[in-house]
């Protein structure tokens, strides 16, 4: 008797009402484990594996790589029956076999593999051709007769003649290069050839491919973000110094010690938290007709994943250790490049700051990550002429970045924000005692 059991995709996430369907790991006809991972799906957050209820046999899948689907939708059937009848079929096999059978089977030692035969390769010789008892000469393509020319005696006709009486034996030549006449005429008379056209050096085509569930959230949030909000950005500079300084001090003993290296995203974290309690607009939201102000700090850090930029949360960042910051960090990093990500870790955030000078860029406008009030944008750090009492010095410095939804933020608290985080970042003592 078969039993079916349903798969369903599961809920995933607050709000989340549809996915796109992914690699399907397991296909028709192939025997699955129970919690065996069977299926892929692409949320507009993040990827989730959907394992198998049961063991058995996959039946029939519904929908294909690329199709969408809502939550609790049926989306393949297992036979449940096909596991049970594959372990009664290898019990039964056992039972079958001899007992005397059984118990030399069991005292055999494990045959070992059979051996490679080493295949070597054999230069067979081509088969020589019966030696001519007088020498053939090859005629050279420079020196062929054209059609309606009388024929040359060959050099076997030659020999032949020089053994009659009365005649000479002709003078051996290996090569005759015909009159510079001949050689014209007969390259005249030989069918030209066609030019040949270059081959292209690659081939034009067009991979038409459908947009992920991911990508199309992800263009649906930023579209909205540019219609929805006046956004504006202002930018500032800082001075790296301090802050490679401590990290060249400190970075065997923070990695020996924590198991991980000393970054710069933990100064700009502390350093933003400092920002955002000098200046609560940049931590609130509009919601409806109302400003909505937070007392905690959830910083989205925005990474680089397998599917995309993801932007996993910080959450409670003001009570995390430099040693905590950095390892979780490297935690989103590690599995937003394997799409490990779970759904709630990319929610709810209360402001983000983007690193883009991991990627090489030295100044850019970042997009605001609605319903987030601002982000904040990190750049390369180079090394630049700056004045310094009245002198031109080199100095490593950095390009930040501040869009904001100018319906909530005055211009006035965004060039106060990114002041705040200038000075904590070029003098981090300031981060210890919160001055």
């Amino acid at each position: 008797m078969n039993v079916s059991v349903a798969i369903k995709i599961p809920e995933v996430g607050e709000s989340i009402s549809e996915v796109s369907i992914g690699e399907w790991l397991k296909h028709e006809g192939d025997l699955v484990e129970r919690d065996e991972d069977i299926v892929v799906i692409e949320t507009d957050k993040a990827t989730v594996e959907v394992p198998a209820p049961e063991a058995g046999r996959v039946v029939k899948i519904l929908k294909n790589s690329g199709d969408t689907a809502s939550v609790n939708e049926v989306i393949a059937y297992i036979d449940e029956s096909a596991a049970d009848a594959k372990a009664k079929d290898g019990s039964a096999q056992a039972e079958q076999a001899p007992p005397s059978t059984r118990a030399a089977e069991s005292q055999k030692p494990s045959a070992a593999p059979p051996p490679v035969e080493e295949k070597t390769e054999t230069k067979e010789e081509a088969p020589q051709p019966p030696r001519a008892k007088t020498p053939t000469r090859v005629a050279e393509p420079a020196t062929e007769q054209p059609t309606g020319a009388p024929e040359a005696k060959s050099e076997e006709a030659g020999m032949l003649d020089s053994l009659q009486p009365g005649r000479e034996a002709p003078v051996r030549q290996v090569k005759t290069a015909a009159p510079e006449s001949s050689r014209e005429k007969l390259q005249s008379m030989r069918p030209k050839k066609e030019p040949v056209a270059p081959a292209r050096a690659a081939e034009r085509r067009e991979d038409v491919v459908p947009m992920s569930q991911f990508r199309r959230r992800i263009a649906e949030r930023l579209v909205h973000a540019q219609q929805s909000a006046a956004l504006l950005t202002t930018f500032n500079e800082i001075e790296m110094t301090a802050v490679i300084e401590l990290r060249r001090k400190y970075r065997d003993v923070f990695t020996e010690k924590h198991g991980v290296k000393l970054g710069f995203m933990s100064f700009f974290a502390k350093a933003a938290v400092g920002a955002l309690k000098l200046v609560p607009e940049v931590n609130a939201e509009i919601r409806g007709d109302n400003i909505v102000y937070r007392n905690f700090f959830d910083i989205g850090i925005a990474v680089g994943g397998g599917k995309g930029l993801v932007v996993p949360v910080l959450r409670d960042a003001e009570a995390l250790s430099f040693a905590a910051i950095e390892k979780t960090i490297a935690d989103f990093a590690r599995r937003a490049e394997e799409n490990k990500l779970k759904p709630e870790e990319l929610q709810g955030g209360t402001f983000t700051i983007s690193n883009g000078g991991v990627y090489g860029s030295l100044l850019s406008t970042p997009i605001v990550n609605p319903p987030q009030s601002a982000i904040l944008g990190l750049h390369a750090i180079e090394e630049r002429p700056v004045a310094r009492g009245g002198v031109v010095v080199i100095r490593s410095m950095m390009y930040v970045a501040l869009s904001y939804d100018h319906r909530i933020i005055d211009g006035r608290e965004a060039v106060t924000f990114l002041k705040r985080i200038k000075d904590l970042v070029e003098d981090p003592t300031r981060l210890l005692f919160e001055i």
